[in-house]
């Protein structure tokens, strides 16, 4: 790639402060342990078995017969499904890689070495490999770069070859990625013969400054570079693109650039719009970069990207995008609850930028943001066995909404397997005279902080308790900071190290509490976080949530099933007056709070034929059961709701 467009770097304060750990340097424990374990054990094994039953094996495998398509895409387009299922075996090998991380598995590791086989035998001579252009589309590649997903697939494989490298230091497949982007720098750029083109699904983006993290090799970052400052930038590429093909103005199915967030330069864009995956992965990749190059333009473009977001267009789980149509973005507080897309793939990727603002400000609500997606909009995402799965994350359904074993677009089951793998690196952060920990949980980590090592224990029952102990294990004594979150919700939020009790207000800036001392191995700090139950209203101009509460109880977000309500939910309206019990049951969905209390249901007994009347139907006490958003689905179908009527105060 040559001549590239130079970013407009301003001053370099905004560098990345904190990193993520290795994975190594994390063992998780608890709640995220049983996730990771569970993943390892089952879900791991299963995403490449349902490969093979749904024929991707046979898509990928050079050595097998050219098979016949046999996932068109929906919307009547002239390429497929298909066209991305590389990017799923990208992560399904970054998944695998991660439990290998936890502890070598002789099978798991035979199941990457066989894929990897395959792709080693697929790459053609030039570099290039792509599974769908090479068997399916042959003489296509590098035609249509705004719909083919070429540099997606190529973004997952290189984040698999970078993980399965670090966790068994297995080089082939990230050869074959490095021959590959060999090939991709001579085809797009600036340069004479060049594509100046960019992903019309970002991705790629988040695995360049990986792969620099793991080589220093600079001219990575340069190509991620490149990608986040082309895009959007006139004349428009893939209009152009688009005219060799023939194609008239808008005659694709999704008819606007906002749909591939390239209808403005990145820095430019204010509004968050269009595919929601594709939105989180480019601000995703916009941080990384930002952070790298201590770019404050665009810093200043994710923060008013945030803003948008959290502020007009994103559900209390964390989900997001309302609409099946574009998979995405509507209108400015536009949620509505039955018909919620809110892929699960979105609130991953929520959970990807809000870490990679944290790397570059230690702000409580980025923290908050990826805790609550996290638990919520992502965690829905699969059942507590591993086995089966959510694309959509409606927060209502009559009943008829399930969990599914495969998807005609399985990007959703690798997807939050991967994150839950990894979570240890989300949990802490690393930094230079300081540490920092950014989820709860049962763990240990051996954190680098620049002059030398810490292991930090964290003992806790989180999320369903919000007592937190730290015992703190410099590799000799030494001065540091560590900066514990403070989550927005918390109240009566206590603070002791070695036993003495600390000011948490003294303590806290933007949502941390900054702890800086000289520390001795074996010294204590105990975190109390007040976990009540709160009632949350939205914004009056989500029209669909008037009148009516959500609960919630530290991080988690909670719902009522009808399995565990004897009336319909949508009857039943909370008093405001009414009180909340919350209940640990060990032997409900493999252990969770619970929240009951007391509730008014209206009569429909005595209504008789008519479908109007002047009077309102009486009302009578009713027991309300709610559980955990995350956990909804995993026992008797039936109703969900999560936005509760509220009832006229007494």
């Amino acid at each position: 790639m040559s001549n590239q467009p130079t970013s407009p770097v301003a001053a370099m304060a905004t560098r990345a402060r904190f990193r993520p750990p290795p994975l190594p340097s994390v063992a998780m424990h608890g709640f995220w342990g049983r996730w990771i374990e569970t993943v390892r054990q089952t879900t791991a094994p299963i995403l490449r078995r349902r490969c093979e039953d749904a024929g991707m094996y046979e898509q990928i495998d050079p050595d097998r017969p050219v098979p016949k398509e046999t996932v068109p895409l929906k919307h009547g387009a002239n390429t497929s499904a298909q066209r991305f299922w590389d990017s799923d075996f990208g992560k399904i090998i970054e998944t695998a890689a991660y439990c290998l991380v936890r502890g070598r598995d002789p099978a798991l590791e035979k199941l990457v070495d066989d894929i990897v086989d395959i792709y080693g035998r697929l790459q053609l001579p030039d570099g290039y490999m792509n599974s769908w252009f090479q068997r399916m589309r042959p003489g296509k590649r590098w035609t249509n770069m705004r719909d083919d997903h070429e540099l997606y697939c190529a973004g997952h494989m290189l984040e698999g070859a970078v993980a399965y490298f670090q966790a068994t230091g297995k080089r082939k497949l990230l050869d074959i990625m490095l021959r590959y982007l060999e090939h991709i720098r001579t085809v797009i750029g600036t340069g004479p013969g060049q594509k100046p083109g960019y992903p019309g699904h970002q991705e790629i983006e988040l695995a360049l400054v990986r792969l620099y993290r793991l080589t220093g090799d600079r001219t990575h970052l340069d190509l991620a570079r490149y990608f986040i400052d082309q895009r959007g930038q006139d004349p428009k590429y893939f209009e152009a693109e688009a005219q060799v093909r023939g194609e008239k103005p808008g005659e694709w199915y999704q008819k606007t650039p906002e749909y591939n967030q390239w209808h403005a330069p990145v820095r430019e864009q204010d509004k968050v719009v269009g595919h929601a995956v594709r939105a989180m992965y480019m601000y995703s990749g916009m941080a990384d970069v930002a952070a790298e190059f201590g770019d404050d333009s665009l810093r200043v473009a994710l923060e008013r990207l945030w803003a948008d977001l959290v502020g007009k267009r994103l559900y209390v789980t964390g989900g997001m995008g309302p609409s099946a149509y574009n998979e995405g973005f509507t209108e400015d507080y536009d949620l509505p609850n039955e018909s919620a897309y809110a892929e699960t793939c979105a609130s991953v990727g929520l959970v990807f930028w809000a870490r990679r603002m944290l790397e570059m400000s230690l702000e409580g609500r980025y923290g908050d943001m990826m805790e609550q997606a996290l638990y919520n909009g992502a965690l829905a995402g699969i059942s507590l066995d591993g086995s089966v799965f959510f694309y959509e994350n409606p927060l209502e359904s009559r009943g008829n909404h399930h969990r599914w074993k495969w998807h005609r677009c399985p990007c959703c089951p690798p997807n939050i397997a991967r994150l839950l793998a990894s979570i240890g690196t989300y949990a802490y952060a690393e930094g230079q005279g300081e540490l920092a920990v950014h989820l709860y949980g049962e763990s240990e980590a051996t954190l680098d902080i620049g002059a030398g090592k810490v292991r930090v224990a964290q003992r806790t029952h989180y999320p369903w308790e919000g007592d937190v102990e730290f015992t703190i294990t410099p590799d000799q004594p030494r001065s540091f900071a560590l900066s514990l979150r403070i989550p927005a919700w918390s109240h009566a939020t206590q603070i002791a190290v070695n036993g003495v009790q600390l000011d948490p207000a003294a303590l806290t800036t933007e949502g941390y509490a900054r702890i800086e001392r000289a520390w001795q191995p074996g010294d204590t700090v105990r975190l109390h976080l007040g976990l009540g139950v709160q009632r949350l209203h939205a914004n009056p101009n989500v029209r669909q949530d008037a009148g009516r509460v959500a609960l919630r109880r530290g991080p988690i977000v909670y719902c009522l099933e009808g399995v565990d309500n004897s009336v319909p939910l949508n009857s039943i309206a909370l008093p405001p007056q009414a009180e909340l019990q919350a209940t640990f049951e060990a032997g409900l969905l493999d252990g969770v709070v619970v929240l009951q209390g007391t509730a008014t249901v209206a009569k429909s007994a005595g209504w008789g034929e008519e479908l109007y009347r002047p009077q309102p139907a009486p009302t009578e006490p009713v027991q309300i059961r709610a559980v955990p958003y995350f956990a909804w689905d995993n026992r008797a179908p039936g109703e969900m709701l999560v936005w509760l009527r509220e009832a006229p105060a007494d």
